[in-house]
């Protein structure tokens, strides 16, 4: 079976579309989508809730002006995504890297306060960018991402799977641009080498070994090897 990779969600087909069968799953509103991998999310489903990090709600930030002791601060966003820092006030920090959160202060004190201000931002705790981790994993539980994460990094990090985890039982859940997909996958077949591992994303649902989550395969699963290639569904 050749596999398709896809850059965009506007690229996928649905079952319904090649096949004529309108019913998967338990739900007619679960289709298949005709890939091999889940297409990462766009920056505005990251910012809902990151490649590269995007800074939000409730981070703790350490922002340094190089030269000036006063204006050293570690700093905490508010609910609201803003943060307020020394000499210019508020500053809308949700949804910035933080290399853009550090030219955004440049602007604001050149010239007004600092000549030639250099400021650098740099995260040192993350409250928004997270990944849920549930089912037969021994830590169940929200960990933070950052940098790349694979989904074998998120279970490993959940403290590996549980005695009785089914390896071929691995859904991830996650919305792009407003659509919910799923993809259902092999721990197995990744760690043989079959497939790559995927990578994952902040606001993704790992459920690991939960036949409850497999239910949207059932229809499909049996004519399907997951040890060469994973499912991925469009949901609605």
């Amino acid at each position: 079976m050749k596999l398709i990779k896809l850059s965009s969600i506007a690229l996928c087909l649905v079952l319904t579309s090649c096949f004529g069968s309108s019913t998967l799953g338990e739900s007619s509103a679960v289709t298949l989508v005709q890939s091999s991998a889940l297409p990462a999310p766009t920056r505005a489903d990251q910012m809902s809730a990151s490649r590269p990090y995007l800074i939000g709600p409730f981070d703790k930030l350490k922002i340094d002006v190089f030269g000036i002791e006063d204006l050293q601060k570690n700093v905490q966003i508010d609910a609201s995504g803003r943060l307020s820092f020394p000499l210019i006030g508020v500053v809308e920090a949700s949804g910035t890297t933080p290399g853009e959160l550090a030219e955004i202060i440049e602007m604001k004190l050149r010239g007004r306060f600092v000549r030639d201000p250099q400021v650098t931002v740099n995260l040192q705790e993350t409250f928004s960018q997270l990944v849920t981790v549930d089912g037969q994993v021994s830590r169940p539980g929200l960990y933070p991402v950052v940098g790349r994460m694979t989904l074998m990094r998120a279970v490993a990090t959940a403290g590996g799977v549980g005695e009785f985890a089914k390896l071929s039982d691995v859904v991830i859940f996650r919305s792009v641009d407003g659509n919910k997909l799923a993809g259902l996958y092999n721990l197995k077949g990744i760690r043989r080498g079959n497939y790559e591992d995927p990578e994952v994303f902040a606001n993704d649902v790992i459920v690991v070994g939960d036949s409850q989550a497999r239910r949207l395969f059932r229809d499909i699963i049996e004519g399907s090897s997951l040890i060469t290639t994973p499912l991925i569904i469009l949901t609605r």
